[in-house]
């Protein structure tokens, strides 16, 4: 899909570049210069958020960092084929063609490819078991773990059903989904929740909420073993790890640039 952008773009542009497109990086060859068009429209389509449903010449160009007459024809061009619409009031809004490649987006997403590398890396800075869960109801589902590298560890199969108000991943999808009252006020205020033998007396874990596109919940990331090696205090120093690992999913799941400007 992007090849054929790119492909519609080079032949729209690449013979009509103006003075205020040659700057330091731009190259010197039809082409690249065709290529250079691509990337900054790209950057037009991305300068769009939840909360922009129309934005001024004067704020596509201040937020792409491209001078106005290269915006705007780029902008026309993005018109010619619906990823953009200028409305009456001279402001422009994305268009059916950017609704239509966000759809076949989320239609095609496969979340698990996206959790199961970080949780590889999660598991193996802390040496324990990754797992990643969804509320299902009043039940909490197993969607992906990676297993930790020791051998007494604890056990979870990818599928599983687990009770939603025992153990940390459940408690944190209820916090988080507006649960009243304690523990789950404290949960929210902390960002995280620790838990000590909730739901099997000899486990314990941590875990974090993951957000997806505006800042919905998709589930809750954590860290679990033996109680016996993960007391309170090991479970607090796992902290930093675990809402890292929450705050990449969830810019993975609703895109980079909304999760660092939010």
């Amino acid at each position: 899909m992007f090849r054929l952008i790119q492909y519609e773009f080079i032949q729209r542009n690449m013979f009509h570049m103006t003075n205020d497109d040659l700057t330091p990086e731009s190259p010197d060859t039809p082409g690249e210069e065709g290529v250079v068009a691509v990337r900054r429209a790209m950057r037009i389509l991305e300068a769009f958020g939840v909360e922009d449903p129309h934005l001024s010449l004067a704020e596509l160009s201040r937020r792409t960092g491209c001078h106005r007459s290269t915006v705007l024809r780029l902008a026309r061009t993005l018109a010619m084929d619906d990823y953009l619409a200028q409305r009456p009031d001279g402001t422009w809004r994305l268009a059916r063609a950017a609704g239509w490649l966000g759809a076949c987006y989320q239609a095609t997403f496969n979340i698990v490819e996206v959790v199961q590398p970080i949780l590889r890396e999660l598991s193996a800075a802390t040496g324990e078991s990754a797992t990643f869960y969804v509320r299902e109801g009043k039940q909490r589902i197993c969607m992906a773990r990676v297993e930790g590298p020791r051998s007494i560890r604890h056990h979870v199969r990818v599928g599983a059903a687990l009770p939603l108000e025992l153990g940390s991943p459940g408690r944190v999808l209820l916090a988080f989904s507006g649960e009243p009252g304690e523990p789950y006020e404290s949960v929210r205020r902390a960002g995280y929740m620790v838990s000590l033998g909730e739901r099997d007396p000899e486990v314990s874990s941590i875990s974090a909420p993951v957000y997806g596109i505006n800042w919905t919940l998709q589930g809750a990331v954590c860290i679990s073993g033996p109680i016996s090696r993960l007391g309170e205090s090991v479970l607090h120093e796992l902290k930093e790890p675990i809402l890292a690992a929450a705050s990449r999913l969830s810019r993975s799941l609703m895109g980079a640039r909304q999760g660092q400007g939010a």
